[in-house]
This record gives structure tokens, C-alpha cells and sequence, in this order.
């Protein structure tokens, strides 16, 4: 089994978490005895399309799909028990203490909703406020993440905004409430690299202001090493290796260093990247 790096006091602490879906003629064990702490730290999760990142992200939320089947031993965040909180509880803690920032706004925002609408939206529902101080506060918060002119980008509709603007809108809505978990799933896959670094850097100063926790989920083992401190590497819903991001490029596990060889390098060019090769018994527990 995978040693847990131990943390004191922990922001949140999961424990064999398993997550299940029955389909028609078969169940998908989809998360599998997944366990760590999360401290007050970046912490990165990693690993292929499918192998549970997301899954664990949303189980954390409680935003997994009505077929889920969801086990653990622990669940904790902060003195919540998130296993068996009512969905009262689970209202108010998402959006003011724990927040998911998703990857793509065009499927997040309400279409038919001006942008500053939302925003004022999603922080009158934690805080009983008038619509006028709910405006002011969005401005600000757009303002916060760097967006120009925010008096007018209030206004717009989610069609009228840039994938790197409507990305900065959802983490003003998302961190309007200054949480203190942040789960950001992918949020600057659909970007470009100049975007994606502003992205990351609004994204660090909301987080070192309001000394949040944050959960990076990503497929970038190069951009995690560099914003995250720790990273979780997943395969098929099992967590294989957790260690310092500083570190990644020393990992031991022949999976993690499947997934560096397999990166295209400027100071090692090669004819041919190496193939990622994967071993079903790793489902079971990590390999040596």
C-alpha cells in the first residue's frame, strides 16, 4: 500500500475511499482505496484519462452522479464528516468553505445569464446581503482576478467572453467566498501557455490570500511539479505514489516514470518518445 505523508492537522483527511458505478451488465470500480491528508498545501493529482482524478474530486464534493456507489473509511474535512453530512450540510459548505473550479466555462456558466449575475449570485446564496453590495463584491472579485474594465465584463453573457477570461470568471465565482478547500479540475486545459501561466498565477494569489488549501487536478506532470508541492500519481483509480513535486522527476514507480519518459524534452530530443507500458497488477497495489 501507498504510504500517507503524514500531516498535522489536517485541512482534510480521506481514508480508503472506493468509488463504484453498476452499469447494465457490469460494475466499474472507478476509485480504489484511495487515502491522504491535505494539509495547507498545493496538492497536484496526476495520471491518465480514467484513472479517477476527477472522480475523487467530485466524491469529495459529493457531486458524483445518482449511480456512484461511494465507500471509505474517513471522509473528514475540518469537523465535518462528509460521509454521511446531510445535503443541507453539504449547501452550505460548498461555495463557502470548499469550492470546485471546472475545466471548461462554456459548460459551467449559465448561458443565459450575464456573467456578474452569476458571481452576485453565488455569493448571495452564503451570505444574506443586498443585491448592490453582492455587485460591488463581484466587481471586485472580478477585478481580483485580473480582469480589465470589470464594469463591463459584468455585463456580458458567457458567449461574449475569451476561454481565458471566462476561466478567470469562474474562479472569481468559484473563490468569492474565499474557501478554504479549492478543487480545481483541469482548470487551464483549454488554454494556451501564456493564458494558462496568468491563469495559474490569479489562481496562486487567491489561494496565498486567503490561506486556502487546493486540490490541482491535472494531466501536466510539468506544470504540477512547478505549481503544485505535493503530487498523488493515479492509475486505475489507485494511487501508486505521493511525494514532494519537487521531486517527481526522482519518482521510483515505473508507471510515474512512464509518464516522464513518455514527455517530449528541449535538452534531451529524441527520435521517438517511449511508449507508456502498464501492468494490470498495479490495480491491486503499487509495484516496485
Amino acid at each position: 500500500m501507498t504510504e500517507i505523508n503524514a500531516v498535522e492537522d489536517p485541512v482534510l483527511s480521506v481514508r480508503k475511499l472506493n468509488i463504484h458505478f453498476r452499469g447494465d451488465d457490469r460494475v466499474t470500480h472507478a476509485v480504489r482505496d484511495v487515502s491522504f491528508d491535505l494539509g495547507a498545501e498545493k496538492l497536484g493529482i496526476v495520471g491518465e484519462s480514467g484513472s479517477g482524478k476527477s472522480q475523487t474530486g467530485r466524491a469529495l464534493m459529493r457531486l458524483s452522479p445518482p449511480s456512484a456507489r461511494i465507500t471509505a473509511e474517513r471522509m473528514q474535512f475540518g469537523a465535518t464528516d462528509l460521509l454521511v453530512a446531510s445535503e443541507r450540510q453539504m449547501m452550505r459548505l460548498r461555495g463557502n468553505d470548499m469550492a470546485m473550479i471546472l475545466q471548461d466555462p462554456k459548460y459551467s456558466l449559465n448561458p443565459l445569464m450575464k456573467v456578474g449575475q452569476q458571481i452576485s449570485e453565488a455569493y448571495r446564496v452564503h451570505h444574506r446581503v443586498s443585491r448592490a453590495m453582492a455587485r460591488t463584491r463581484s466587481l471586485a472579485m472580478l477585478e481580483s482576478v485580473h480582469i480589465r474594465d470589470p464594469e463591463r465584463v459584468y455585463e456580458l453573457f458567457p458567449y461574449q467572453v475569451s476561454g481565458g477570461m471566462g476561466q478567470r470568471i469562474m474562479i472569481a465565482m468559484m473563490l468569492i467566498a474565499e474557501p478554504r478547500l479549492i478543487i480545481a479540475d483541469e482548470p487551464t486545459s483549454a488554454l494556451d501557455v501564456t493564458v494558462r501561466r496568468q491563469v495559474l498565477a490569479v489562481l496562486q494569489e487567491l489561494v496565498d490570500r486567503a490561506g486556502a488549501s487546493l486540490i490541482f487536478i491535472s494531466h501536466d506532470l510539468n506544470l504540477v511539479a512547478d505549481f503544485c508541492d505535493r503530487v498523488l500519481v493515479m492509475y486505475s483509480g489507485r494511487v501508486l505514489e505521493d511525494l514532494p513535486a519537487g521531486k517527481l522527476g526522482l519518482a521510483e514507480h515505473p508507471y510515474t516514470r512512464g509518464l516522464l519518459d513518455s514527455l517530449p524534452r528541449l535538452d534531451a530530443p529524441c527520435h521517438e518518445l517511449a511508449v507508456l507500458k502498464r501492468d494490470r497488477a498495479w490495480r491491486n497495489g503499487p509495484a516496485a
